[in-house]
């Protein structure tokens, strides 16, 4: 009974956010777990012509709903949710999504009961895969997926998810760099025009863990970018589960058409393996990443601290930190040498929920 009235009210939550989404013209972004898989809802814009019925263009990007993850083998690294993700299968998010999307009809009883009833189509428009590693690329959840739905992947998963041979759709983001940094050229089929996904990434690191995805789209005329002219202007929301270093975002300011960063989706906590290396940058690299892109808002991923068991655990540290233990932290610093002074910082600093959604405005 709880689930089911917790069901409900996640249900209730989504309708009214696409109300008010709708009504802004705005996208909305839903944290599906408590670590790092998210629905991106975008608009379509005016005169895009979008499929009957449907509202939003839905990304779904790196799904794990339930089960364990495992990495190399299961007695090196064995992993699970410690809380419950919002929607325990890709069935149960399609439907809710459908059911989301049914605003006020201006259908009479009389016309819906003429009209033949016809399939329902797909709610998940596009899947993303950010890196190879199975709590990005979580194959049991993937699989639960239409294959016709397209995925985009970094090369690894890419490569990892084609011989699964269940997706008929299956490309490669390519990087964005100082060598192309208009947008538009990362629209590609089966992307709409006004849609863009592209890569960022540090060269020295050859697993690209630091790396992030670079989500660009133009909602249309009436929605220009703050203080930007050029009507081919983007908004874009960067994603580095692990974080990304500031430097490495610097290039966007020199995009053309222009790009105003939206949202920064990065991780607060530090994780580290052992003495070895940083897995995850935290929130005080995130704070000079916030500076570097300009992003309105600064939205925590990939914090839970998941259940788990294999000789990696114990090599395992999690340091957890807010904005104002990175803020304290960066007193001391000199800003000359860093680049990136610990002044104010204008964003909005969030951490949503499973199930918790938020209309980016």
């Amino acid at each position: 009974m709880a689930f089911d009235e917790a069901s409900h009210q996640l249900q209730k939550e989504l309708h009214n956010s696409v109300k008010r989404a709708m009504e802004a013209h705005r996208p909305i972004l839903t944290h599906l777990n408590a670590d790092t898989s998210w629905l991106l809802q975008l608009p379509y814009p005016e005169g895009s012509g979008p499929p009957s019925g449907r509202l939003f263009y839905n990304i779904l990007i790196d799904p794990w709903l339930s089960g364990l993850q495992s990495d190399f083998a299961s007695w090196f690294s064995t992993q699970w949710h410690a809380i419950p993700s919002s929607f325990k299968t890709i069935a149960e998010l399609d439907e809710r999504l459908s059911e989301a999307g049914k605003l006020d009809s201006v259908e009479s009883p009389s016309d819906a009961e003429d009209k033949p009833e016809k399939p329902r189509p797909l709610s998940i428009d596009l899947v993303v895969v950010s890196h190879e590693f199975t709590d990005h690329m979580h194959q049991p959840t993937l699989l639960e997926i239409d294959p016709s739905v397209p995925v985009f992947a970094t090369q690894k998963a890419a490569a990892s998810i084609r011989s699964w041979n269940h997706f008929t759709s299956i490309s490669v983001i390519d990087h964005f760099s100082e060598k192309d940094l208009d947008w538009r050229h990362t629209s590609v089929n089966p992307l709409p025009d006004w849609i863009g996904i592209s890569r960022l990434v540090t060269n020295w690191d050859a697993m690209y863990l630091h790396s992030a995805l670079l989500f660009t789209f133009n909602l249309g005329v009436g929605h220009k970018i703050h203080g930007a002219d050029d009507e081919e202007a983007a908004e874009a929301i960067i994603y580095t589960p692990h974080g990304i270093l500031a430097d490495d975002l610097r290039l966007l300011s020199q995009a053309a058409p222009s790009i105003r960063t939206l949202a920064l989706l990065h991780d607060y906590n530090e994780v580290d393996l052992s003495i070895l290396t940083r897995l995850n940058l935290g929130i005080h690299n995130g704070l000079k990443a916030q500076r570097a892109c300009k992003a309105k808002y600064y939205i925590g991923t990939h914090d839970e601290a998941k259940e788990g068991r294999g000789i990696l655990m114990p090599f395992l540290r999690r340091k957890v930190l807010s904005v104002q233990d990175a803020l304290e932290k960066e007193q001391g610093e000199d800003a000359d040498t860093t680049g990136y002074p610990a002044d104010a910082v204008d964003a909005k600093f969030l951490m949503l929920a499973s199930g918790e959604n938020l209309l980016l405005e």
